[in-house]
């Protein structure tokens, strides 16, 4: 089951911030279609939120098609964003923890190393082709 964190300091909302967990989890096929997200009273007592809050979260997976919500029994995973072979996430995981290993062993903290990835990330090419192909359709 999915464990929920919340960060204060990102000024993104709460809600956001779930909806956001869930859909990464999806796309890294942590949750699959038929698995039960905990309940609002499990997420309120996890992460010390408003229950409206994780209502606000659950409404808007529902509204975009990604959950069910089954009265009495709970919110369940109605369908996966995963497109990639979880043999193919292990393998890119354990290369991007060498990359943050040898970034941190340059000297680089958390901050800068988030930095730098983004950075790269959005002037990669092939992101940046999809991006203006993304702005001219």
């Amino acid at each position: 089951m999915i464990a929920f964190h919340l960060d204060t300091h990102t000024g993104v909302p709460a809600y956001l911030q779930i909806v956001q967990q869930v859909k990464q989890a999806l796309r890294l096929g942590l949750l699959k279609v038929g698995d039960q997200l905990p309940t609002v009273r499990e997420v309120v007592e996890q992460v010390i939120i408003n229950p409206n809050t994780v209502l606000k979260a659950y409404r808007e997976l529902e509204r975009e098609g990604l959950v069910a919500s089954r009265p009495g029994q709970g919110t369940f995973i109605i369908q996966t964003l995963a497109a990639t072979a979880p043999a193919s996430l292990a393998s890119l995981s354990r290369s991007l923890t060498r990359w943050l290993r040898s970034a941190h062993e340059a000297g680089l903290d958390e901050e800068s190393i988030l930095a730098l990835f983004m950075t790269t990330f959005r002037n990669a090419s092939w992101h940046s082709a999809a991006t203006q192909s993304e702005g001219t359709a």
